[in-house]
């Protein structure tokens, strides 16, 4: 589990969680923790961006901008090594995410 730390630089990191619908409750400015499995990989962590909601023309129901069948992208503000973490638990599991 990584969390901020004194003197890490905080970079933008974006991140692909798995659900979605989840994306749709974040707003910028909102903290959460990142979970790969049961696992905590980034605790406390805040959002910076996170997809605009579209209506989809053909069916009119809302879908996420950056939304898929693989997840929405978010963008969060995170600690360099933190940045690392997330790559690399991503590379091996869907991400979560749960508000503070």
């Amino acid at each position: 589990m990584t969390s901020h730390a004194a003197g890490d630089r905080l970079v933008r990191a974006p991140v692909r969680i798995a659900d979605a619908a989840a994306a749709t409750l974040l707003r910028p400015g909102d903290q959460v923790d990142v979970l790969a499995g049961a696992r905590v990989v980034a605790t406390g962590v805040t959002v910076v961006a996170v997809p605009e909601s579209l209506v989809t023309p053909a069916t009119g129901s809302l879908v996420p901008d950056g939304g898929s069948p693989d997840g929405a992208l978010i963008v969060l503000s995170v600690p360099r090594r933190t940045a690392a973490a997330l790559s690399g638990a991503a590379a091996s599991s869907p991400l979560g995410v749960a508000l503070c």
